[in-house]
């Protein structure tokens, strides 16, 4: 029930203070105390996670693609219509087998023009050898009958000059059919080339040429069909400037492709190629490591998820990173030491633990807490503060 004004200014001036002033006080108190207990509100606790027994990895992650580590661009080395390809997308070749044909016809009359000649030459050659013999024949009868001067030295020197040259033309001759036996080995390999060979074993992975097409060797070789072998394949990833010192050859690194994401298949860094790549103002540097392919499910152009084992362990003890604040003082022997807060005994005692393996979630307790201990990751919700007493020097008006 309201309070008539006619009986305020009987009521004492004191009692109306303190009416007026008790509401102020009592709101300055209760915002001083929430402001001394951080904002929270009583009762409120932090939030802690537990200590758990767990694998980690620290990894660098990148993305990759594969590539056969051995494989063979087969061209032609002759011009001419490609007459049939023998194999098909991803046939299984072995080495020697013929997988295409050129148009062989110019080159067999090559071969056939050159076969020719050379019997011509053989034929002349022959015929000089036989002219020869007459020649040194003549020369010795042409001694003999001079030592008893039944000749004249000019008979003599005729029968000389015969002789030599009839060598002569053997020399010439035999020379001939040397560059002719030479000419003929060419294109007789010209030939040869016209039926395309297996340079080695593995699978057809791509086909640039088509059959009917003509193919010119003049300037570059064409290329017709991709050997591949396929086990292994290497996985070209590229990693960020950042991220390459990290990087050990030797390491043991694993990835998994978007049609098996569950899968892990493993290998070993083999080399980082020094010259970088620049996309989009990012340096990348290729790394490469093989891995085996026995059932032949990984195929050239598939896209991996890679990941660069830097360090992992195997069931040990994990705590999250949120908890962890930097330790006092040098850290021993290189070690890396960190302070947590523990919820112990219905308190929160701080103390220094030494981590190994470390990601961005969680890090490997080498000492200082066990499994099942509670850290504490956030201040969100405070430790429920002591009720504020009341501020030194204020006293409570009495009504």
């Amino acid at each position: 029930m309201s309070t008539p004004s006619s009986l305020l200014p009987s009521m004492p001036r004191r009692a109306t203070f303190a009416l007026i002033t008790l509401p102020v006080l009592a709101a300055a108190t209760i915002g001083g105390w929430l402001l001394w207990s951080g904002g929270s509100t009583p009762g409120s606790a932090p939030l802690t996670l537990k200590v758990t027994v767990g694998d980690i990895e620290d990894t660098v992650s990148a993305v990759g693609t594969l590539q056969p580590r051995e494989y063979v661009d087969v061209g032609t080395q002759v011009s001419g219509q490609l007459q049939r390809i023998t194999v098909d997308f991803g046939a299984k070749v072995e080495k020697g087998q013929q997988l295409a044909q050129i148009d062989p016809t110019v080159y067999q009359a090559k071969v056939s023009a050159d076969e020719a000649q050379l019997q011509s030459l053989k034929a002349q050659l022959a015929d000089k050898q036989a002219q020869k013999m007459l020649a040194e024949q003549q020369l010795k009868r042409q001694k003999d009958l001079l030592a008893s001067k039944a000749t004249s030295q000019d008979a003599h020197d005729i029968a000389d000059a015969n002789l030599k040259i009839a060598a002569a033309q053997i020399a010439m001759i035999e020379a001939q059919i040397q560059q002719t036996e030479s000419t003929l080995n060419g294109d007789r390999a010209n030939l040869n080339y016209t039926k395309i060979y297996a340079p080695m074993s593995g699978t057809v992975v791509n086909i640039t040429a088509k059959q009917g097409q003509t193919l010119n060797a003049n300037q570059q070789a064409p290329i017709i069909l991709r050997i591949a072998d396929l086990d292994p394949m290497t996985v070209w990833t590229q990693v960020s400037e950042a991220d390459v010192p990290r990087l050990k050859i030797g390491m043991q690194a694993y990835f998994t492709t978007l049609g098996q994401p569950d899968r892990k298949r493993f290998g070993k860094l083999r080399q980082i190629l020094p010259t970088p790549e620049v996309v989009n103002n990012v340096v990348l540097y290729s790394s490469l490591f093989e891995v085996e392919n026995p059932e032949g499910d990984l195929l050239p152009q598939m896209s991996a998820q890679v990941f660069f084992i830097v360090g992992a362990a195997r069931q040990v003890p994990l705590v999250p990173v949120t908890a962890l604040r930097p330790g006092r003082g040098p850290a021993p022997d290189g070690k890396k030491m960190y302070r947590v807060r523990v919820a112990e005994n219905g308190g929160i005692v701080e103390r220094t633990i030494e981590v190994g393996v470390m990601n961005r979630v969680s890090a490997e307790v080498r000492s200082g807490l066990k499994p099942g201990d509670e850290v504490v990751i956030s201040d969100a919700g405070a430790p429920a503060a002591k009720p504020a007493s009341k501020p030194a020097g204020t006293r409570m008006p009495r009504l």
